[in-house]
């Protein structure tokens, strides 16, 4: 029996992390299809073996037409007693959808001369109907990011993600490189706090330390690649069967750009996935640096 997901729900309640927690269960996806091309994959589905035997379809509802469509094409899909159906829902409350659409400043796919709220509830009065239909309904107003993904692990295969371990270290270049690092980043071409003597005698750990490293211009372009490059490699590790990853962060010292950028991985990591990640700091106190007293 072939498995065939559409995972749908109100525009910004998580569809694209249980995406990705689909593909990290190694089904097959397809973002955004119009519904009129379900007929096409259920073909595909019938007559290719292996690739897509489980097939996720993250579908969009952007107006009145397309809803129309996607329930007749549903109705073929579960008339065909080769392939099992499952609709996942996602939803979350009003106020909840406000409140993500004004922090991302993004509009809502709907917003078409009128406010969010409006163009919220145009999008639940469509989506009524699937609602009803769907097999499994997921609120995920409370759920961060992780929780949501360990969600779909627990719906779709029973239980949650695996122990899968990471530790983001932190080192300097001149006390060595740590021989257990799986992946390496070098941080040195970042401003150094240790040339603001104000800042020098502490370490990342330090909200004036992390600040600093925070503030320019540089950090922030490295990070936003660095974090979207962890969110796509740490789920393939996962998939090899490794058990544990080191990713290690240098700086010269390792007391200063190394440590808060190793602690702002970890954290956010840590918001996203199900894993066990911790940071740890091999070199911060290495020269008798100080900490501040919180």
């Amino acid at each position: 029996m072939k498995n065939l997901i559409i995972l749908t729900g109100m525009s910004g309640a998580g569809k694209s992390v249980a995406l990705e927690a689909l593909e990290d269960m190694d089904i097959f996806c397809i973002d955004n299809l119009p519904p009129i091309l379900i007929p096409k994959i259920a073909d595909l589905m019938e007559t290719t073996d292996g690739r897509m035997d489980n097939v996720g379809l993250g579908i969009d509802l952007r107006g009145k037409e397309l809803f129309d469509t996607l329930v007749s094409e549903l109705e073929k899909i579960i008339a065909n007693d080769k392939i099992e159906l499952k609709i996942i829902f996602l939803d979350t409350t009003d106020e909840k959808l406000v409140a993500r659409y004004k922090e991302t400043r993004r509009s809502h796919p709907l917003d078409h001369g009128m406010n969010v709220l409006q163009a919220i509830k145009k999008e639940r009065a469509l989506l009524d109907e699937l609602k009803y239909r769907a097999d499994i309904l997921i609120d995920t107003t409370e759920l961060k990011p992780k929780e949501l993904r360990s969600k779909m692990f627990e719906e779709i295969t029973g239980d949650g993600e695996s122990g899968f371990h990471v530790n983001v270290l932190s080192f300097g270049f001149k006390h060595g490189v740590p021989i257990d690092s799986d992946l390496l980043f070098d941080v040195r071409f970042l401003p150094n706090p240790h040339y603001i003597s104000d800042l020098q005698p502490f370490t990342g750990l330090d909200q004036p330390v992390y600040d600093y490293v925070m503030s320019s211009k540089e950090t922030n372009i490295f990070y936003t690649k660095l974090l979207d490059m962890m969110r796509y490699l740490l789920p393939q590790y996962l998939k090899e069967g490794k058990s544990q990853l080191v990713i290690g962060i240098g700086c010269t010292g390792g007391q200063h750009r190394s440590v808060a950028l190793a602690e702002r991985l970890s954290r956010d990591l840590t918001d996203y996935f199900d894993f066990k990640i911790k940071a740890k700091h091999r070199d911060a106190f290495i020269e008798g640096a100080k900490h501040e007293e919180s």
